[in-house]
């Protein structure tokens, strides 16, 4: 009896507690939400799991979790807590993106920077609450509804909040079609929302192999920070462009963003573990990064209207909110709610400008905090 007593002291069920269990719920909601109603799967079922393998409890002695020295997990965890996945999802984003839509109607990219308001009155919000300013700057990154630049930049200024932001920006960035409708319809009128737009010019294959390069220049002066990340993306959207790289393009975008997305998504969900995760400050971030959400999607929006008061040619407020750079759920978002007014409006094309701007605007405003905060 003795031995049983023993044994049942070193299995999870005799370290389990109400937090684990608590964890492994959300992990299970995350997987459900996957599968059931196709919300970002390929990350949200991985951190699911992830989730309810970092709660599975083990004894002290045993080295098993992310925070452990020496584990197997702690190991996968290096990529995400020394910032080497983001910049690798980054060079597969760039591998996959076209850019054409940006170029052929550039006005829209101050709808992508418009967005990124959401990150700075968020940062203001934290600051306030009492959050450090390396906080209050990884915290305010969820605006910007980026989880490989929300990573990247917590694991720079705040690791210790580095699974609570990771989750919260996934998890926005999963709720994008539940989320945005509803203050999209709130700031705009069936008119404004019925909006058409010309079709984008096409744009040439000459400028499409210039622009990572120049864009990137620019970007890198102004906020060197964002050097990994934004080197990544225009090194990826190079290779697919220049069309005499396509096997290393091809690569990039599919094997080599599947694996890292696996592994970042697996080791963000075990990293979760009730003891760290379940904390006040959690609850604050939940609550922080709901509302930076919410006020890049309404600064897109309302940029757009803004706009219009001084444009011949008028913008359907609806592209506006494709400005975070959920890419390219957002833009997905902003098309149906389109077709709800006018069947015929097919607004995807024009969506994925701001989009896409809100990728590099996002990367460049963790540049920008990365600096300031550091």
């Amino acid at each position: 009896m003795q031995l049983f007593v023993e044994f049942y002291h070193t299995t999870g069920f005799g370290q389990f507690a109400l937090g684990n269990l608590m964890m492994i719920v959300i992990g299970l909601f995350f997987i459900a939400l996957a599968i059931i109603k196709d919300y970002e799967p390929l990350l949200l079922l991985p951190i699911g799991f992830g989730m309810i393998v970092g709660n599975i409890p083990y004894i002290d002695t045993m080295s098993l979790g992310v925070y452990d020295e020496g584990s197997v997990l702690s190991y996968i965890y290096w990529g995400v807590k020394q910032g080497v996945f983001p910049p690798l999802i980054f060079l597969g984003i760039g591998a996959m993106t076209d850019f054409s839509t940006m170029l052929s109607n550039p006005k829209l990219v101050l709808l992508g920077a418009a967005a990124q308001m959401g990150i700075f009155l968020t940062l203001l919000g934290a600051l306030y609450i009492g959050f450090s300013g390396e906080e209050a700057a990884a915290i305010g990154i969820i605006g910007g509804a980026d989880g490989p630049t929300a990573i990247f930049l917590s694991a720079a200024l705040a690791p210790h909040l580095l699974g609570s932001i990771a989750i919260a920006a996934y998890s926005y960035m999963a709720l994008v079609p539940v989320i945005q409708p509803p203050i999209m319809r709130l700031l705009t009128t069936r008119k404004e929302r019925g909006i058409r737009m010309p079709q984008p010019r096409t744009v040439s294959r000459r400028e499409k192999i210039i622009f990572p390069i120049v864009a990137f220049l620019i970007a890198a002066f102004i906020a060197p920070g964002s050097l990994p990340l934004l080197g990544m993306l225009f090194l990826g959207n190079l290779l697919k462009e220049s069309t005499v790289t396509e096997r290393l393009a091809n690569s990039a975008r599919n094997a080599l963003i599947d694996i890292v997305t696996i592994l970042l998504g697996f080791s963000v969900g075990a990293s979760t573990q009730a003891g760290t995760f379940l904390t006040p400050d959690s609850l604050l971030i939940f609550g922080l990064g709901a509302t930076a959400f919410a006020v890049a999607t309404a600064s897109g929006l309302l940029s757009a209207k803004f706009m219009n008061l001084f444009l011949k040619q008028k913008i359907n407020p609806l592209v506006g909110a494709a400005g975070v750079s959920a890419v390219p759920d957002s833009a997905r978002v902003v098309h149906m709610v389109g077709l709800e007014e006018d069947p015929d409006n097919h607004l995807l094309m024009h969506a994925m400008a701001p989009n896409v701007a809100g990728v590099i605007g996002s990367a460049i405003a963790a540049g920008v905090l990365w600096s300031v905060f550091l």
